[in-house]
C-alpha cells in the first residue's frame, strides 16, 4: 500500500488529517505512551488511525 500513490490518495480522502499515516506516527503514539508522564494510563484501547473514517 505505501508504495502505491493512486491507493494513498484513495485513503487520504477517509482520513480526517488528509494523509496516509506513517511509521514514525505509529513511533510518536508508542513513544508518548512509554514516556514516564504517562504512568496512569493502563488498560486502554488507543486508536492510532488518524481518525481515518471519522
Amino acid at each position: 500500500m505505501r508504495d502505491n500513490p493512486e491507493l494513498n490518495k484513495t485513503l487520504a480522502v477517509l482520513v480526517a488529517l488528509g494523509r496516509v499515516g506513517q511509521p514514525d506516527d505509529i513511533g510518536d503514539a508508542v513513544a508518548m505512551l512509554l514516556s514516564p508522564e504517562r504512568a496512569w494510563v493502563a488498560g486502554q484501547r488507543i486508536a492510532a488511525s488518524g481518525r481515518m473514517m471519522l
